[in-house]
């Protein structure tokens, strides 16, 4: 499980890897263990415990509170501070303060077997902080004794992940989570155009509260699956557009596959491989705002092998025609 491991040795970093390197690393190991890719058994639970630890790292606030708290860092209060948390943790070490394991779970949508989403618990984790803390934060009896009285729920976070295509399209899901209690099954609605990093909020479903306490509140972070033809940016999105070169040379309207569907895309004469032809708001949709765009990189190929007939005109091309293109700067 994800919980019982240091995030930072599941991305093979330093504790003082900066961002941008935490990155490279974990974009690396994705591309080796995305479970489309590697059939390995073990792949997916890798690539589930590399996400999770994605997910906290990458994120400024919980990356800081992570190395304060390790993996508690979920259930530990705001205004807790470090060394008093590290105290009362070896007291219950020592004496039997109790804590219940979480770990990550797999979550199936209802579309079928090939169309898995996965979630990954921070932790579903209920540490009981009143025998940990000797009563600092109330108990049972309210603020007794100057403590700090029902303690919220604390939030929870939890990874899915979606294609480009579940992305773009949106729609209600139903995913199971695994916690200490059991599995959890709830339906989620994902926003169409959801954007990778996104969090949706299912408010009430994270860590129980004490002392009548509200239920804090559940995350999904979205991460979206690398794709074989789309690359997402933000909520514009790139595919290759595979060209003839007459195609190119002549122009042409020609289709491009998109998340939501067939889309025409018209080709100027005398366009260079590598060129981005860019369609208006064909890219992920944004509920409350502008839809991105979808770009078709245009990528000149050549018959593999040709007739005779076309050998022919190829030759009668290369003898008429006054084109370098190494002479092009």
């Amino acid at each position: 499980m994800a919980t019982s491991r240091d995030f930072y040795d599941t991305l093979g970093v330093s504790r003082d890897v900066s961002a941008d390197d935490m990155q490279r690393a974990y974009r690396k190991l994705a591309r080796t263990y995305h479970p489309d890719i590697n059939k390995d058994p073990g792949a997916a639970e890798r690539f589930k415990d590399i996400s999770e630890a994605y997910d906290v790292l990458s994120d400024p606030e919980k990356r800081h509170r992570y190395d304060a708290f390790g993996p508690d860092f979920r259930q530990v209060p705001p205004d807790v501070d470090p060394q008093t948390w590290a105290r009362a943790r070896a007291g219950a070490g020592a004496g039997g303060g109790r804590a219940r394991g979480g770990g990550s779970g797999r979550a199936r949508r209802s579309g079928g077997p090939d169309e898995d989403v996965y979630i990954r618990s921070g932790g579903f984790q209920d540490i009981d902080l009143e025998s940990m803390f000797g009563g600092m934060f109330g108990g049972r009896g309210g603020r007794g004794g100057g403590g700090f009285g029902p303690i919220p729920g604390a939030d929870q976070e939890a990874g899915i992940e979606l294609t480009v295509e579940d992305a773009y399209t949106g729609g209600r899901r139903t995913v199971t989570l695994s916690g200490p209690d059991g599995n959890r099954t709830l339906d989620v609605t994902i926003p169409p155009g959801a954007t990778d990093g996104q969090r949706i909020r299912l408010s009430g479903q994270g860590g129980r509260g004490g002392d009548g306490a509200t239920d804090g509140d559940l995350y999904l972070v979205v991460r979206l699956a690398p794709h074989p033809r789309y690359r997402v940016s933000g909520r514009d999105i790139t595919v290759t557009l595979p060209l003839a070169p007459w195609e190119a040379a002549l122009g042409a309207s020609v289709a491009v596959d998109t998340p939501g569907g067939k889309a025409n895309v018209q080709i100027p004469p005398g366009t260079p491989s590598g060129r981005r032809l860019r369609l208006k708001g064909q890219g992920l949709p944004h509920p409350r705002g502008q839809p991105g765009d979808l770009y078709a990189e245009a990528r000149i190929m050549v018959p593999p092998k040709l007739s005779d007939e076309e050998r022919r005109l190829f030759e009668q091309l290369a003898a008429v025609s006054t084109f370098d293109p190494r002479s092009q700067s």
